[in-house]
């Protein structure tokens, strides 16, 4: 199979059988609706998964760093060097992803989508790389098209992997200096809002700094106007090699009925043209937490996504889905063990 005809084949969440997996929900032990947007999550899982018995195996976080040629403009509060530091990070379990995926009991992998500079001889580092670092998006493509499709590929076998060993829920996360600049310009580009609209601060960068963001954005946006003919072209004019791979990471593990739990801000914009490539992945989508970034509230409510958390997070790394996990956990624990009214011997208040 050429790269160029990578396609997945998503099947549509089934809502056939909601009236009863609605009732059982219903019929625990409490007023309808009392465990709130843990009903709606378990009533979202049990679609995917059948009403029977929910159930997460082996829950994966997958981060995915990449360089931006953006950044070398300074986009951001640091330097591109800081991209490839923070994943021997990672890789040495010192940064927040790491403390959180030990503590909530997520695997984690650090995928390295194309970096300036690659870390050798470090284990634990996934070696998916497509260049080092994309095109200055004001100036010309992030990259090729065919480097999109290069991109869907890999990220479609490492989900087969995942999928193979039995796990059913990935999180994705990431690391990019630079990467909230190229979120912006797919949110922009996608949404048709103006630039304004969706740059924000990203990791904290000041007034100065956000004007020339600003600029670079726009120019992005004026330069590819009419190159933006699809969501792959949007990847390929204004993206990054971490943001494409999250993308073909969200059809594939849609594509074999696993749960995604989509971070913040960037894996958002990933979200966002996933669904442009094909609708029916919205369904397999957890939402962990709206992040600082200004854009991401806009985002969340164009894709009438409604997060689980809102905690003022804006690092990225994928710290937000990794604490959603024990909320998913416990949408699937109420539904497969809480007493029903008839178990319990008490009066139904339905």
């Amino acid at each position: 199979m050429s790269q160029s005809a990578v396609s997945f084949q998503i099947s549509p969440v089934s809502k056939v059988q909601d009236q009863i997996i609605q009732q059982k929900i219903d019929l625990k032990t409490k007023p309808p609706g009392a465990l709130g947007q843990l009903e709606s999550l378990a009533l979202q899982i049990a679609r995917i998964q059948g009403p029977q018995q929910l159930q997460i195996v082996k829950p994966t976080m997958l981060v995915f760093a990449g360089d931006h040629g953006i950044a070398a403009e300074g986009v951001s509060i640091a330097p591109s060097e800081v991209t490839r530091q923070m994943v021997q990070n990672f890789a040495h379990g010192g940064a927040a992803i790491n403390v959180f995926c030990r503590q909530l009991g997520f695997t984690l992998e650090v995928i390295d989508c194309g970096m300036l500079t690659p870390v050798e001889g470090v284990e634990g580092i996934i070696d998916q790389r497509l260049g080092a670092g994309t095109g200055a998006i004001h100036l010309e493509p992030a990259m090729a098209l065919e480097t999109v499709d290069k991109g869907f590929a890999m990220a479609r076998q490492l989900i087969e992997r995942h999928h193979q060993g039995g796990c059913n829920l990935v999180a994705f996360g990431e690391m990019g200096i630079g990467n909230t600049s190229a979120a912006s310009a797919i949110m922009a580009a996608v949404m048709q809002l103006d630039v304004a609209a969706c740059v924000g601060r990203g990791t904290g960068i000041n007034s100065e700094t956000l004007a020339r963001k600003l600029i670079l954005v726009e120019l992005a946006l004026l330069l590819h106007q009419s190159a933006l003919t699809g969501p792959k072209q949007v990847l390929a004019c204004l993206g990054g090699f971490e943001i494409v791979q999250m993308t073909g990471a969200m059809l594939a593990a849609a594509e074999r009925n696993m749960l995604v739990v989509v971070d913040g801000f960037i894996a958002t914009a990933a979200a966002l043209v996933a669904v442009q490539i094909d609708p029916k992945v919205r369904d397999y989508l957890i939402f962990a937490h709206q992040s600082e970034e200004q854009g991401h509230q806009r985002m969340l409510a164009y894709l009438q996504a409604k997060p689980l958390l809102s905690l003022g997070l804006r690092l990225g790394e994928g710290t937000g889905a990794a604490l959603a996990l024990p909320l998913i956990q416990a949408a699937v624990n109420f539904y497969n063990q809480m007493a029903s009214f008839s178990d319990a011997g008490i009066e139904a208040v339905v």
